[in-house]
Protein backbone atom coordinates (compact mmCIF):
# COMPACT_ATOMS: atom_id res chain seq x y z
CA UNK A 1 0.00 0.00 0.00
CA UNK A 2 1.51 3.31 -1.07
CA UNK A 3 0.29 6.45 0.63
CA UNK A 4 -0.04 9.90 -0.87
CA UNK A 5 2.92 12.11 0.15
CA UNK A 6 0.43 14.95 0.69
CA UNK A 7 -1.22 12.90 3.46
CA UNK A 8 1.98 11.43 4.90
CA UNK A 9 2.79 12.34 8.51
CA UNK A 10 6.51 12.38 7.67
CA UNK A 11 6.25 14.46 4.47
CA UNK A 12 3.99 17.19 5.85
CA UNK A 13 3.51 19.00 9.13
CA UNK A 14 0.87 16.71 10.52
CA UNK A 15 -1.17 16.77 13.75
CA UNK A 16 -0.96 12.99 14.12
CA UNK A 17 2.84 13.07 14.10
CA UNK A 18 3.00 15.98 16.52
CA UNK A 19 0.66 14.13 18.86
CA UNK A 20 2.96 11.13 19.16
CA UNK A 21 6.50 12.46 18.66
CA UNK A 22 8.67 15.54 18.92
CA UNK A 23 11.39 16.61 16.48
CA UNK A 24 14.99 16.23 17.58
CA UNK A 25 16.99 17.28 14.53
CA UNK A 26 17.68 16.99 10.82
CA UNK A 27 20.24 14.40 9.81
CA UNK A 28 22.05 13.78 6.52
CA UNK A 29 19.08 12.19 4.68
CA UNK A 30 16.46 11.89 7.41
CA UNK A 31 14.95 13.39 10.55
CA UNK A 32 15.06 12.17 14.13
CA UNK A 33 12.11 12.28 16.53
CA UNK A 34 11.55 11.48 20.20
CA UNK A 35 8.41 9.52 21.05
CA UNK A 36 6.14 11.14 23.61
CA UNK A 37 5.27 7.70 24.99
CA UNK A 38 8.40 6.72 26.95
CA UNK A 39 7.77 3.20 28.28
CA UNK A 40 11.11 2.46 26.58
CA UNK A 41 13.17 5.33 27.96
CA UNK A 42 14.81 7.21 25.11
CA UNK A 43 12.63 5.75 22.34
CA UNK A 44 13.21 7.52 19.04
CA UNK A 45 12.29 7.27 15.38
CA UNK A 46 14.28 8.10 12.25
CA UNK A 47 12.29 8.92 9.10
CA UNK A 48 13.82 9.11 5.63
CA UNK A 49 13.38 12.49 3.93
CA UNK A 50 12.03 11.10 0.66
CA UNK A 51 8.64 9.42 0.36
CA UNK A 52 9.74 5.83 -0.23
CA UNK A 53 8.25 2.68 1.22
CA UNK A 54 11.22 0.38 1.73
CA UNK A 55 14.99 0.20 1.94
CA UNK A 56 15.04 -1.72 -1.34
CA UNK A 57 13.77 1.40 -3.16
CA UNK A 58 16.95 3.30 -2.29
CA UNK A 59 20.21 3.27 -4.19
CA UNK A 60 23.15 1.78 -2.30
CA UNK A 61 24.40 5.29 -1.54
CA UNK A 62 20.99 6.47 -0.25
CA UNK A 63 20.56 3.31 1.85
CA UNK A 64 24.02 3.65 3.34
CA UNK A 65 23.39 7.32 4.19
CA UNK A 66 20.05 6.47 5.82
CA UNK A 67 21.51 3.61 7.86
CA UNK A 68 24.37 5.91 8.90
CA UNK A 69 21.71 8.33 10.21
CA UNK A 70 20.00 5.51 12.11
CA UNK A 71 23.36 4.48 13.57
CA UNK A 72 24.15 8.06 14.60
CA UNK A 73 20.90 8.22 16.58
CA UNK A 74 21.33 4.81 18.19
CA UNK A 75 24.87 5.68 19.27
CA UNK A 76 23.53 8.80 20.96
CA UNK A 77 20.77 6.76 22.60
CA UNK A 78 23.29 4.18 23.80
CA UNK A 79 25.56 6.82 25.32
CA UNK A 80 22.79 8.80 27.01
CA UNK A 81 20.44 6.03 28.21
CA UNK A 82 22.70 2.96 28.35
CA UNK A 83 20.12 0.33 27.35
CA UNK A 84 21.07 -3.34 27.24
CA UNK A 85 19.81 -3.49 23.64
CA UNK A 86 18.09 -1.27 21.10
CA UNK A 87 15.28 -2.91 19.12
CA UNK A 88 14.75 -1.76 15.53
CA UNK A 89 11.34 -1.82 13.87
CA UNK A 90 10.62 -0.92 10.25
CA UNK A 91 7.03 -1.86 9.54
CA UNK A 92 5.30 0.60 7.18
CA UNK A 93 2.35 -1.75 6.66
CA UNK A 94 -0.24 1.02 6.77
CA UNK A 95 1.96 4.09 6.37
CA UNK A 96 4.21 3.70 3.37
CA UNK A 97 7.11 5.90 4.37
CA UNK A 98 10.52 4.48 5.27
CA UNK A 99 11.18 4.94 8.98
CA UNK A 100 12.77 3.01 11.83
CA UNK A 101 11.41 2.76 15.36
CA UNK A 102 14.30 2.65 17.84
CA UNK A 103 13.21 1.17 21.16
CA UNK A 104 15.80 0.89 23.95
CA UNK A 105 15.38 -2.20 26.10
CA UNK A 106 16.61 -2.56 29.67
CA UNK A 107 17.18 -5.70 31.74
CA UNK A 108 14.17 -6.07 34.06
CA UNK A 109 12.40 -3.34 32.02
CA UNK A 110 9.18 -3.57 30.05
CA UNK A 111 9.14 -6.35 27.45
CA UNK A 112 12.83 -7.19 27.85
CA UNK A 113 13.50 -10.35 25.86
CA UNK A 114 10.41 -9.80 23.70
CA UNK A 115 9.03 -7.47 21.08
CA UNK A 116 8.46 -3.85 22.00
CA UNK A 117 4.86 -2.63 21.96
CA UNK A 118 4.04 0.10 19.46
CA UNK A 119 2.20 2.41 21.84
CA UNK A 120 1.72 1.05 25.35
CA UNK A 121 0.35 4.39 26.59
CA UNK A 122 1.94 3.94 30.02
CA UNK A 123 4.72 6.53 30.47
CA UNK A 124 4.48 10.21 29.58
CA UNK A 125 6.83 12.96 30.69
CA UNK A 126 6.55 16.65 31.45
CA UNK A 127 7.33 19.17 28.71
CA UNK A 128 10.54 20.04 30.56
CA UNK A 129 11.62 16.38 30.64
CA UNK A 130 11.01 15.99 26.89
CA UNK A 131 12.98 19.15 26.16
CA UNK A 132 15.85 17.96 28.36
CA UNK A 133 15.98 14.63 26.50
CA UNK A 134 15.76 16.33 23.10
CA UNK A 135 18.55 18.78 23.98
CA UNK A 136 20.80 15.96 25.18
CA UNK A 137 20.10 13.83 22.08
CA UNK A 138 20.60 16.76 19.73
CA UNK A 139 23.91 17.68 21.36
CA UNK A 140 25.15 14.09 21.19
CA UNK A 141 23.97 13.57 17.60
CA UNK A 142 25.56 16.78 16.39
CA UNK A 143 29.02 16.08 17.92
Amino acid sequence: MYSDPNDCIYCTKHEAREAIMLPICELRVSRAFLFREQTYRGRCLVAYNGHVNDLNELSDEERNAFMADVTTVTRAMQKLFNPEKINYGAYSDKLSHLHFHLAPKYVDGPDYGGTFRMNPGEVFLSDAEYQEMIAALRAEIQK
